[in-house]
């Protein structure tokens, strides 16, 4: 009889679901209801026998995130409190280390850490893999629970071990928690020679406004070319990512494509905006942790080609993750399409390649820690930096200065 229940009530969600989202189940609904009785079947033995009672609602949490963590590594079912801390997460201000963590090959890896941020002054680098946090190993761990144990109070600490493929290594690397304040646009201004650099953090809903307002206090008679900064940027919202791809392109240009299984192909083009940057020369400077939002801006703009890319490969998380909340306030983050660029190619899981590759290193050989705190102290004392401290700004300052010649006039 309790079995039939948990079977009538699974059976009950589903059609439900299928009629709120338009989901047909087609040829395949025998077997589709096939494995949805083994599933009750498996649901009531645990009920039935299981050595300790559980809630129902922890059952049918811990099966729908099993469900979602089998998809990919960036789909996953969020419980209300889950939810909640991302929603916190979306305002720009809160607590942890600042990184950005995906699963690749089942494994806890950074995509990138936020620049500024208790993991980027901890030496903390795009592609580090996790494998103990707090002395425990990482194996099985799903995102949720590693977030979960990264967070806590500020000026609490905890301790990393990280694998870095690069150089083979193993490490701790004690981090202390503060309070993460995101700021997406950094640094806007004049290198020297009209050489003008803008760093974007993050795509978020102010970005795109943010930027024009950057880029409006640089004398626009005096920017002769520009740099972009995507690098270590994870990406945010495809909406922002767009807008700002939009301020360096022609009206009706196409930025990025997405392909769903359910949809058709969806072609979204440069916007009107009344400020645009059209006839200067740009690089994008790009890395490991150039993931999403960054890597559709920099393909965007080298295939209408708008800039040339500067770096090394980025981190290829070319998908698209839809929230979609539940009604007891719980929500899942499902990933629902794919992008690809101007030209038709896929992001995912390839990245975008630089045109001119350059690795980070320092001009004075110096740890790339000891330059990144240098900069930074350079930054906070005199509302400036030594841009010729960044290998990587050098090689684009030199690389602009040189298209500069192929524009009459900017000289």
């Amino acid at each position: 009889m309790r079995k039939r229940f948990v079977l009538f009530t699974i059976l009950l969600i589903v059609i439900t679901f299928s009629f709120k989202t338009g989901f047909s189940f087609g040829r395949e609904k025998d077997d589709f209801y096939k494995e949805l009785e083994i599933f009750s079947e498996c649901l009531a033995i645990i009920e039935k026998k299981y050595v300790d009672e559980k809630p129902a609602q922890d059952l049918i949490y811990g099966a729908m995130q099993g469900t979602l963590a089998s998809l990919d590594p960036f789909s996953q079912f969020m419980t209300p409190e889950e939810f909640k801390n991302l929603l916190v997460e979306t305002e720009g201000k809160f607590g942890g280390l600042g990184i950005e963590i995906t699963m690749r090959n089942s494994i806890l890896t950074i995509v990138s850490p936020m620049e500024d941020t208790p993991a980027w002054r901890a030496g903390i680098k795009a592609g580090d893999i996790i494998i103990k946090i707090d002395g425990e190993l990482t194996k099985g761990i799903t995102l949720n629970d590693a977030v979960k144990k990264m967070r806590g109070d500020p000026e609490t600490k905890v301790t990393l071990t990280i694998f870095r493929e690069k150089d083979r290594t193993v490490k701790d690397i004690e981090i202390v928690r503060d309070i993460i304040k995101i700021k997406d646009i950094k640094r806007p201004g004049i290198l020297e020679d009209g050489v003008g650099y803008v760093k974007i953090g993050e795509f978020r809903e102010t970005t795109s406004k943010d930027l024009g307002i950057a880029l409006s206090k640089i004398n626009k008679e005096e920017l002769k070319a520009l740099i972009i900064d995507v690098r270590n940027n994870p990406g945010g919202l495809l909406s922002s990512a767009i807008d700002v791809s939009s301020r360096f392109l022609e009206e009706g240009k196409i930025v990025v494509s997405t392909n769903s299984r359910t949809e058709k192909e969806i072609v979204y083009k440069s916007v009107y905006l009344s400020e645009k940057y059209l006839d200067i020369p740009i690089v994008v400077l790009i890395n490991k942790g150039s993931a999403s939002g960054s890597e559709i801006l920099a393909a965007a703009l080298r295939e209408n080609n708008r800039a040339i890319l500067l770096g090394e490969t980025t981190f290829g998380k070319g998908s698209v993750q839809t929230i979609i909340p539940l009604s007891d306030g719980a929500a899942l983050r499902l990933t629902t399409s794919k992008y690809y660029t101007p030209n038709g190619g896929s992001i995912h899981e390839k990245g975008i390649d630089p045109d001119v590759v350059v690795e980070e290193a320092s001009t004075e050989e110096a740890s790339t820690e000891e330059v990144k705190e240098d900069v930074f102290k350079e930054f906070e004392n005199n509302g400036a930096f030594d841009y010729k401290k960044d290998y990587q700004i050098v090689r684009a300052f030199d690389l602009i200065k040189g298209l500069l010649v192929l524009y009459p006039g900017k000289e």
